[in-house]
């Protein structure tokens, strides 16, 4: 039995960059640190950040790229891919990414300044696929917010979460 499964919490280092494919798939990408903190053998702490690339897709890719921004806080849930391509000067180059399956906001509006943390949860698992026995919400039992009019712009203070 094989496992690649990938579990992270951090911030954004940028804001999330969404395309559609030729099929009209929506996909974004973002950046996601993380930092360790530990004690080397001289009791000195000691931290290092790792950057992780993000790619979510579909439904989950339109709400990530709708409610996440640079700074904020998330739990990011996925499989671990690497790509590879042939870059213009003929050398091959390899990029692995999370391919994220669940992302959870950490953090409240002003992002983690009060006292009310809100957790929605996003899955991009179809409900028919997921486990009953996880209890994790998934996309049929959280409220997704009301979309506004075409012309009208998104207010914080409109997001029910």
């Amino acid at each position: 039995m094989d496992l690649n499964k990938a579990m992270i919490i951090g911030r954004l280092t940028r804001d999330p960059e969404t395309r559609t494919t030729p099929q009209g798939i929506t996909v974004a990408n973002f950046s996601v640190a993380t930092n360790r903190v530990w004690k080397d053998n001289q009791g000195n702490q000691r931290d290092a950040t790792e950057y992780h690339n993000i790619v979510a897709w579909r439904r989950l890719g339109e709400i990530c790229a709708q409610y996440l921004a640079k700074g904020r806080q998330v739990y990011i849930e996925g499989h671990l891919q690497t790509r590879s391509w042939e870059g213009q000067d003929g050398k091959k180059n390899y990029r692995t990414e999370i391919v994220a399956d669940n992302m959870i906001m950490l953090g409240n509006r002003s992002d983690n300044a009060g006292s009310a943390p809100a957790k929605p949860t996003y899955s991009a698992v179809p409900p028919a696929q997921v486990n009953m026995d996880q209890p994790t919400p998934t996309p049929a039992n959280v409220s997704a917010p009301a979309a506004p009019a075409s012309d009208e712009e998104i207010r914080i203070e409109d997001i029910p979460f």
